[in-house]
């Protein structure tokens, strides 16, 4: 197991990767040491995250192994598949996984993701629209779901 640490505008994150892909992404409260060198398997999704924040990147290509249930892994691939910059409800989810009944169990597989970002956890929220609970605290929430908000910058050909 591999990992690096480094500084994001959320906070000191852990990135954690085995031989088949990254395994695990958090922000931590401790203060630990940046990684000052990155090892091998974890540069992509180091750079990746670095756009990401940078506002250059909507979307990751590094491999990924994520460790869950059936159902967790199920509830994980529909997370994957929430555009950038969108946002579902839980109980949306609950009907792209097939129940619409599981709503809870949907929640509870929400928040045991562990890749962090890349698995958009962050992109779900109340049918009411209100950011409800997010393991890494409602202001990164907030935060990640203003960060990919479609710009509000004007046309060049726009009227005034």
């Amino acid at each position: 197991m591999e990992k690096a640490i480094i500084q994001s505008p959320l906070g000191t994150t852990v990135i954690y990767c085995d031989e088949i892909g990254v395994t695990k992404i958090e922000v931590v409260k401790e203060a630990l040491e940046i990684s000052h060198e990155i090892p091998e398997q974890l540069r992509d999704a180091v750079l990746q995250l670095q756009e990401y924040f940078e506002g250059k990147r909507t979307h990751f290509s590094f491999p990924l192994h994520s460790i869950g249930t059936d159902f967790q892994q199920k509830v994980w691939d529909e997370l994957s598949k929430i555009p950038f910059g969108t946002t579902y409800s839980y109980l949306d989810l609950a009907k792209k996984v097939g129940d619409m009944k599981a709503v809870r169990a949907v929640a509870a597989a929400n928040a045991k993701n562990p890749l962090w970002i890349v698995i958009p956890c962050h992109r779900v929220i109340g049918s009411d629209g209100s950011l409800t609970g997010y393991a890494g605290g409602l202001w990164r929430k907030k935060w990640l779901l203003e960060h990919e908000k479609p710009s509000n910058q004007k046309s060049l050909f726009s009227l005034f």
